[in-house]
C-alpha cells in the first residue's frame, strides 16, 4: 500500500502546508524509502538549503537524521523527536494504515528548547566556514519540547484520521 492509495497527492500537500502554518517547522510526507512525496518545500532557516545543496550534507546530515529517527518512530509506532546532527529539532510521525507502516510525516528546522546549531559537526561535514554558519543560523526560531510533542500528537491525531477514514472507505 502506498501513501497515495489512501489520500490523493494533493490532499498530502494540503496537510503539509496546515502543518507548517501551525508550526513554523519545515514540513514533508515521506514514502517508507524516506523519500519526499512531493514537491511542497517551506525553508524555515538560511542554514538548511545550505547544508541540503552540499551532497554530504544532504547524505551524512539530512537523510541520516531521517532514516534513523523514522525507524525509531517505526518501531515504536510514536512521533520521535530529536536533533539531527546540525543541532536541530528532527520529528518524525509514523503512518501505519492496518497495522501496515506506509510512510511518515517530517518535520525539522528549528532549535529544541535551549539547542544549539552545532557548527563543528557541519564544518567537519561539508567544509562550511563557521563564520558562515553562524551568519545563516544567527535568526532560527526555537519551540519548546512541550510545544514538539503537542505538534506530535496534533499530527498523529490528523494521522489516524485520515487511517480511519480510508479505512471506513473501504468497509462501505
Amino acid at each position: 500500500m502506498k501513501l497515495t492509495d489512501i489520500l490523493p497527492l494533493e490532499n498530502w500537500m494540503e496537510l503539509e502546508r496546515e502543518i507548517h502554518e501551525r508550526s513554523g517547522l519545515d514540513v514533508n510526507v515521506f514514502n517508507i524509502d524516506g523519500f519526499r512525496i512531493s514537491d511542497y518545500k517551506q525553508w524555515v532557516n538560511r542554514l538548511c538549503p545550505a547544508i541540503k545543496a552540499d551532497d554530504r550534507g544532504q547524505s551524512f546530515i539530512c537523510a541520516v537524521a531521517h532514516m534513523n529517527i523514522a525507524g525509531m518512530a517505526k518501531r515504536s509506532k510514536r512521533p520521535a523527536i530529536v536533533e539531527c546532527d546540525a543541532g536541530l529539532l528532527k520529528m518524525v510521525v509514523p503512518i501505519f494504515v492496518k497495522g501496515e507502516f506506509i510512510g511518515a510525516v517530517g518535520a525539522c528546522g528549528v532549535l529544541l528548547d535551549d539547542g544549539e546549531i552545532d557548527s563543528f559537526t557541519i564544518n567537519r561535514t561539508i567544509d562550511m566556514d563557521e563564520t558562515e554558519i553562524e551568519g545563516l543560523s544567527n535568526d532560527i526560531k526555537s519551540i519548546t519540547s512541550e510545544e514538539a510533542e503537542d505538534l506530535g500528537k496534533y499530527i498523529t491525531e490528523n494521522l489516524e484520521k485520515i487511517a480511519g477514514d480510508f479505512e471506513n472507505q473501504k468497509k462501505e
